[in-house]
């Protein structure tokens, strides 16, 4: 049947089965292992995918690419983990091939901030005045740097740092695989509090914060949204299916954007309680 095709359709036949494109448009039908998501002030979504690698946008209800990285290690974004929007709406990206935190220009190109001054970034955060925190998992410490770049300063031992972020006090949330799963720190790394005590999660991973200072924190083994309040025990806020390992998390139009590496998509709650994937236009090539 295929010999009678034309050459053109081949073609145009074998480009969709390769970039695994179908006619629903999902971000899904594109991405190769999303991990972490961030959200612009004009409702943009930046997606990082680990495999690609690089980044997805989603504007006007079109999925592209916005920055294609290398395959070859040691390149920019060939390891992209984290994202985060800085207090000029500019996108950051953490990456552990280079050991670099970068910070994208108008032209769309990652400039480095800190001379290769971070080991694994795992998380983003930034304050009001610009100044950008990582939790770097390789030396298990939370690292402060200006928000014009330079060398990283620590403030805090935090045991295998993962998610983060930070609250309208400029105390940052973080997710630990240490003793206490989370924990909030001053913005000098000098006063900590346990909002998690113990390890109640299976495999913890990033932490939002919502509109009455609760945190939302992504369980990948459980396949589950937790909700965190200082001092009580977690309660699911979605679990199971279609989640399959939830890892990043951010806030479109009032909804909770989920993205799972796992089903290569992303989700949002809806305020019905239902899990949507986030469609448009099929990613551009």
């Amino acid at each position: 049947m295929l010999t009678s095709l034309r050459p053109a359709y081949l073609c145009l036949l074998t480009w969709c089965l390769l970039s695994g494109l179908t006619q629903s448009g999902r971000a899904a039908d594109g991405m190769l292992y999303p991990l972490a998501v961030a959200v612009t002030a004009d409702d943009t979504i930046y997606v990082a995918d680990r495999e690609l690698p690089g980044i997805w946008k989603f504007s006007e209800g079109k999925w592209s690419i916005y920055f294609q990285g290398s395959k070859k290690f040691r390149t920019p974004l060939n390891a992209v983990r984290c994202l985060a929007i800085d207090h000029q709406g500019k996108l950051l990206a953490g990456d552990s091939s280079t050991r670099e935190i970068y910070r994208f220009d108008e032209s769309a190109q990652p400039q480095p901030l800190t001379k290769g001054g971070v080991g694994i970034p795992m998380s983003l955060a930034v304050a009001k005045d610009g100044t950008i925190y990582a939790g770097d998992i390789e030396i298990q410490r939370i690292v402060k740097i200006s928000a014009e770049g330079g060398t990283p300063n620590i403030i805090a031992e935090v045991t295998a740092p993962r998610g983060m972020t930070i609250d309208d006090e400029g105390r940052l949330w973080i997710v630990s695989h240490g003793k206490d799963a989370v924990i909030r720190l001053s913005s000098d790394g000098m006063q900590r509090e346990v909002i998690t005590e113990g390890r109640p999660f299976q495999f913890q991973h990033h932490i939002v914060l919502g509109k009455e200072g609760e945190g939302y924190v992504a369980d990948g083994y459980a396949k589950t949204i937790w909700k965190v309040k200082q001092g009580e025990k977690p309660e699911p806020f979605f679990a199971g299916e279609p989640l399959k390992n939830p890892v990043g998390l951010a806030w479109w139009k009032g909804n909770l954007l989920i993205v799972d590496p796992h089903t290569k998509s992303v989700y949002q709650r809806t305020a019905e309680g239902k899990l949507e994937p986030v469609v448009g236009d099929a990613p551009a090539q």
